[in-house]
């Protein structure tokens, strides 16, 4: 588990997209956050949960496989040479969540609509698949590209494809990816894991009840 709150910026090195049959590997240089992360441990890259498979013959490196799933629901099979990503390690049970809980399990893409400074922060407006759109509420979490975040305004259900508004902070805008955003851009989602839950239980609810059909006499 994560909470949304990134350790530092990471450097792309390397995507093999043939590293074996249907895997990518990606290689992010990632010295002073991955340097004591052991083969298996977890690590959210652009709020991606990736599993390490670190070579200790390159220390401080973080390499992890990237399946078909994980390459066509986030952005990571775009990213390039010298991209910078954001890096956060897995929170230890007896860590304080500072963020909200975020789980590494994206949802899917959205790309920016728009980037408006406000002064001293700015507003990012998201656009996001339909189908996420019910489990994005104004003032609830959203993790963008793994960084925590509050809603400030949403799209209303008529709009067609959903979209999401959050406030960037000038601490957020320099100590994450965030800052280097450019319009049109594809980011990382993961929606809120309780509005997920609600949304799959209120989609059973409207289905027949079968709770009874195995004492049906």
């Amino acid at each position: 588990m994560f909470t949304g709150i990134v350790n530092g910026l990471g450097t792309v090195v390397e995507l093999d997209p043939g590293a074996a049959p249907g895997v990518a590997r990606l290689v992010v240089d990632a010295h002073g956050i991955a340097d004591d992360l052991p083969a298996g441990g977890s690590m959210a890259v652009n709020g991606v949960c990736l599993t390490s498979i670190a070579d200790p013959a390159r220390p401080g490196l973080f390499v992890a496989e990237l399946m078909g799933e994980t390459m066509d629901r986030t952005s990571l099979g775009r990213v390039a040479p010298g991209d910078a990503v954001n890096l956060e390690r897995c929170m230890p049970a007896d860590g304080r969540l500072d963020g909200h809980v975020v789980q590494g399990h994206v949802d899917g893409a959205g790309r920016v609509l728009s980037i408006t400074p406000q002064g001293g922060w700015t507003t990012l407006r998201v656009g996001v698949p339909a189908r996420l759109g019910p489990q994005i509420a104004e003032k609830g979490a959203i993790a963008v590209d793994g960084v925590s975040l509050t809603v400030t305004a949403v799209g209303a259900p008529d709009d067609g494809d959903g979209w999401f508004e959050v406030g960037l902070i000038p601490s957020t805008l320099t100590g994450t990816r965030l800052g280097r955003l450019r319009e049109g851009e594809l980011v990382n989602i993961e929606t809120d894991v309780l509005a997920k839950y609600v949304s799959r239980l209120m989609a059973f609810a409207s289905g027949p009840d079968e709770s009874c059909a195995g004492n049906r006499t």
